[in-house]
């Protein structure tokens, strides 16, 4: 009977090697699978027949132990090794590798299985599919603005590559950057009239010289100085008188070349030393338009001598003032693209003029202008518009007729508060826009984050979330069930799963454009082979010493 169950144990041990080698041979023949997780096997001792069972210790004699004997071995358990496997960059967008525990959720003709391997690729419907055998990737699908749905409900991820964006109409525009504190004041505080009269009245009939000069008031609106002479001596019917005598007349108009009321005569007469010909008319100090125009006519740099007549103005001793212009593009509610431009003018100090110019097409509605006031330690203090202060943070608004069918657009104009987007520093002056809206667009490619967030890029640079990629985890992975293809179902032991977003509520994260490899370590397998091997031989040893033992006992009977 010993025989014979030296035999069975035997039996058992080369068939549960060779369920070894099995297993050894799958993780080997999947060292190369996509998401595949290597599986182990092992044994427990079987049933073990009591010989003698044992006592216990008396006053006189000591305890005894059992005896047995083992009939086997047998397969404990085969498990798989959920380790995370390296990853594999691809460059392919619908590539997907999982970093953590969960799976990727899969809808196969109204199944739900679960699976690592994330090879997956749009079909012609538009639907992320696995292309072995067309089940459809589970998620959550963005509403047309965009916005992803709270909750862990799923359905299937389809993406419409025709997907078109409306146009979007601008509504804000949000300025930042620097004004140089030192540039050059764009208010005209001083024209210097220099050059000579000539004193032989005989040259000078009566009549005027006109000259326009440009200057800018105190909020920087540009006006017309018109400055002439006269030769008031000479009337033209009498004799000439032998010494000139001259009146200069200025006037000041707007850009349009109307004139405006200013709080002068418009006439000054000159005089000029006798000995020296230098002019000794005191400067004018020259206002009006409702205090917008204040400035100063100075004749010190003129003379009156023999030499021919030849006057000119310099215009705050010549200084080259430069708007600062910054542009950006605005769209209007059919999608078409508007360059709004604002200039900033330094007019005084800590103060700038800022000024929309209307758009080649379209029209601007007034009051498109006003002013920036700063602090003295470049922020902030104050900003205008029209003349009107605006209460910060509330912001200026323009408002735009595009015309062509559009509708008009009230656009608010953000220059911050304080320091947070326009300072005013010793720093060169440089500034830049942002603006909200878009044209119509179409999508042009796609992108996954970390968080499986299905991004769409469209052709104006909008990008928008389409779509996120759902994960679940199990309380038990060993719990299920391979069923080809890299897929998985729930079976007993695993426990429900749980449906997430990847991140940190699943502990899991998705990395595009990668593959996760097979975790089967090729070194261990190999050497765990040489066990198996090993182990089957030493088992078949075990057999046929038996089989020569039995062999024996039936040749006694000769």
């Amino acid at each position: 009977m010993a025989l014979l169950n030296s035999l069975f144990s035997g039996v058992s041990g080369l068939r549960n090697h060779q369920a070894m080698m099995d297993v050894i041979g799958n993780n080997i023949a999947n060292v190369n699978t996509i998401g595949y997780k290597g599986s182990r096997i092992t044994f427990s001792d079987t049933f073990n027949q009591l010989i003698k069972s044992g006592t216990n210790p008396t006053d006189g004699t000591g305890g005894t132990n059992s005896m047995q004997v083992g009939l086997g071995m047998k397969v404990n358990s085969i498990d798989r090794n959920w380790n995370q496997g390296t990853v594999e960059r691809t460059g392919i967008t619908t590539d997907l590798a999982l970093q953590g525990p969960g799976m990727f959720i899969l809808n196969n003709n109204g199944i739900q299985q679960y699976s690592r391997a994330g090879a997956f690729m749009f079909d012609a419907d538009g639907k992320l599919v696995n292309p072995q055998n067309g089940a459809i990737v589970q998620g959550k699908v963005a509403n047309g603005l965009g916005e992803i749905p709270a909750g862990n409900a799923i359905q299937d991820i389809i993406i419409d590559k025709n997907l078109r964006l409306p146009a979007i109409a601008t509504q804000n525009v949000s300025w930042g950057g620097n004004l140089e504190s030192g540039s050059p004041t764009k208010r005209t505080d001083i024209v210097e009239m220099s050059g000579n009269y000539k004193s032989d009245a005989t040259a000078n009939p009566a009549g005027t010289d006109q000259q326009p000069y440009t200057i800018y008031g105190i909020d920087g609106t540009e006006y017309e100085l018109i400055v002439d002479y006269q030769n008031t001596a000479y009337d033209g019917t009498t004799t000439p008188p032998t010494e000139a005598a001259y009146t200069v007349n200025y006037t000041v108009n707007d850009v349009d070349g109307n004139p405006v009321v200013i709080d002068q005569s418009g006439s000054q007469a000159l005089t000029f030393d006798a000995i020296t010909s230098n002019n000794t008319t005191s400067a004018l100090n020259i206002t009006g338009d409702g205090g917008n125009i204040d400035f100063e006519l100075s004749f010190n740099d003129l003379t009156s001598t023999d030499s021919a007549t030849s006057v000119s103005s310099v215009i705050d001793k010549g200084e080259t003032v430069e708007d600062v212009t910054g542009t950006v593009t605005i769209y209007d509610t059919l999608g078409n693209a508007h360059s709004l431009t604002i200039e900033y003018t330094h007019i005084d100090e800590n103060t700038w003029a800022w000024n929309v110019d209307s758009p080649s097409t379209g029209q601007l509605a007034p009051g498109a202008n006003g002013v920036i006031k700063f602090k003295s330690n470049g922020s902030i203090e104050s900003i205008s518009q029209a003349g009107n202060l605006v209460s910060l943070p509330d912001l200026p608004s323009i408002n735009f007729e595009p015309g062509s069918g559009a509708g008009n657009m009230d656009i608010k104009l953000d220059f911050g508060f304080g320091t947070t987007k326009f300072t005013q520093t010793a720093l060169s002056s440089q500034v830049a826009a942002l603006s909200d809206g878009s044209a119509a667009s179409s999508l042009s490619n796609l992108n996954i984050d970390n968080f499986g967030n299905i991004v769409g890029i469209f052709s104006n640079g909008v990008s928008q979330s389409l779509a996120q990629v759902m994960v679940a985890t199990f309380a038990n992975l060993n719990g299920l069930t391979s069923i080809g293809d890299n897929m998985y179902q729930v079976a007993a032991n695993a426990g429900d799963p749980r449906i997430g977003e990847p991140g940190e509520s699943t502990t899991t994260t998705i990395q595009s454009g990668g593959l996760e490899q097979s975790n089967v370590d090729l070194s261990e397998e190999f050497t765990k082979m040489i066990i198996s091997q090993r182990g089957f031989q030493a088992n078949a040893r075990v057999v046929t010493t038996a089989d020569a033992l039995l062999q024996e006992i039936t040749n006694l009977i000769r």
